[in-house]
């Protein structure tokens, strides 16, 4: 009989359900990922007791009601959160996400048959061992995602499970089950009824997982950003795919991975994508810049000349300046560093650390480039180098009581102290500073 180490926890609430004569497992992707050999983040429960049933069991104290019309409880045990769902079979799903009606039932494999893919679809009790009707075991040893069922009723039902099916097969390297597979792709349009929350979601999901370009299935990219045209335009998808499994698979890393599907549609075009998917402010900011920086001309030493770091002026920021590397006069080490300390006055550190990652995957001939450029802004960083007007050793009122006049001209002053700060004409020390302040005052 195959065993599973069950979470403290979880071996607690359902000793004391199965002591109370109800029939309880621990199901879904908890033992999904036992029988992988990795540790489960939630321990999900099934149970033939009624919701109340479990409230009573338990205690008010102990029980959050999560979703009673739907069987569900959740149960706190030892700091931790239990999901606690009473067996259940499930009527039609007038919206293609969420049943209409759920029939509580007392046996167990009546609740499996209407999971979404037979890997998620297994139960597990010290006592009983595995409950697995549909094969779940056998598909993860064979590294295959397939659906519990007839793959189409199992997407009509909920069509969320078209973007989960990608995401799930993505996360473990499976295979897709050639019938499941179709279906997806057939009912793709059906993501329609699905939120835009749902499905941001799912696929920051997927673009965390190893190796997502594969699983990003063009028939179903067209339904939720068509203005990709993964269909139309099959080798430049492909392309972005192939960047996507060249950015290092961490989850620091997504915003990089989320740029390199976007940047073919612009900065303007990436921020109205991410709007549509009701991503965050932060979020669809940060894409949207290194959608900008990372579409093409952020390369080391392009010929063309376009700038590593386009700085703007405004508040701490660096002043305008195009520099590229090789161009400023000095050692290449002194231009890298004035590169880096561009970046740093625009960006923070975990922003350029994702644009380098970004431009590398683009560019994999400059890899080496840009990793030097990483490590100085670390470098830099570390040292709390002046790299933005607010690091500078004098401030506004310093260089008003040194005779320079307020409004717009002292700002000129402060970013031309920040540009030959950066450049290293003039140290960042207050008597400095000021000298050089007199003299941009004078000209």
């Amino acid at each position: 009989m195959t065993t599973i180490k069950l979470d403290p926890g979880a071996a607690l609430l359902l000793d004391a359900l199965h002591g109370a004569g109800h029939a309880a497992y621990a199901v879904g992707g908890c033992v999904r990922d036992s029988l992988l050999g990795l540790d489960p983040h939630d321990w999900d429960l099934c149970t033939s007791a009624r919701p109340e049933q479990v409230m009573a069991l338990f205690g008010a104290e102990k029980c959050i009601p999560t979703g009673l019309q739907h069987g569900t409880v959740t149960v706190k045990q030892g700091g931790r959160l239990y999901e606690t769902t009473t067996f259940r079979t499930e009527g039609a799903y007038s919206d293609g996400r969420h049943p209409d009606a759920v029939c509580f039932v007392p046996d167990v494999r009546e609740d499996l048959a209407r999971r979404d893919f037979t890997i998620n679809a297994m139960a597990y009790s010290a006592e009983e061992g595995l409950i697995d009707p549909f094969g779940g075991r056998d598909d993860l040893a064979a590294h295959l995602v397939r659906a519990v069922g007839e793959p189409e009723r199992r997407f009509e039902e909920d069509a969320l499970r078209i973007l989960r099916l990608y995401r799930f097969a993505a996360r473990f390297g499976f295979a897709i089950d050639p019938a499941t597979g179709a279906a997806a792709r057939a009912l793709g349009p059906h993501l329609d009824c699905v939120s835009a929350e749902r499905i941001q979601e799912e696929l920051l999901k997927l673009l965390a997982a190893p190796r997502p370009g594969s699983y990003l299935e063009p028939a179903v990219l067209a339904v939720i950003l068509p203005e990709l045209e993964p269909e139309k335009q099959p080798e430049r998808f492909a392309e972005l795919c192939r960047t996507i499994d060249r950015i290092e698979p961490t989850a620091e890393n997504v915003p990089a991975r989320l740029a390199a599907l976007l940047c073919p549609l612009g900065e303007a075009g990436a921020r109205k994508a991410l709007r549509k998917l009701k991503c965050s402010n932060a979020l669809t900011d940060e894409v949207t810049a290194l959608v900008g920086e990372g579409a093409g001309s952020f390369l080391l030493g392009h010929e063309s000349g376009h700038s590593i770091a386009r700085p703007i002026a405004c508040g701490n920021r660096v002043p305008p300046q195009r520099t590229v590397l090789g161009e400023t006069p000095g050692t290449p080490n002194t231009t890298l560093t004035v590169q880096a300390k561009r970046l740093l006055g625009r960006y923070e550190l975990p922003t350029i650390q994702r644009l380098t990652a970004l431009c590398s995957a683009r560019h994999p001939e400059q890899t080496r480039a840009f990793a030097a450029l990483w490590a100085e802004a670390e470098r830099l960083t570390a040292e709390n180098a002046c790299c933005r007007v607010s690091q500078l050793a004098v401030n506004g009122r310093d260089l008003m009581a040194a005779g320079v006049r307020p409004g717009p001209g002292l700002r000129q002053v402060l970013n031309a102290l920040l540009e030959a700060v950066i450049t290293g004409q003039t140290p960042n020390e207050k008597d400095a500073l000021l000298a050089a302040a007199a003299q941009f005052s004078a000209s």
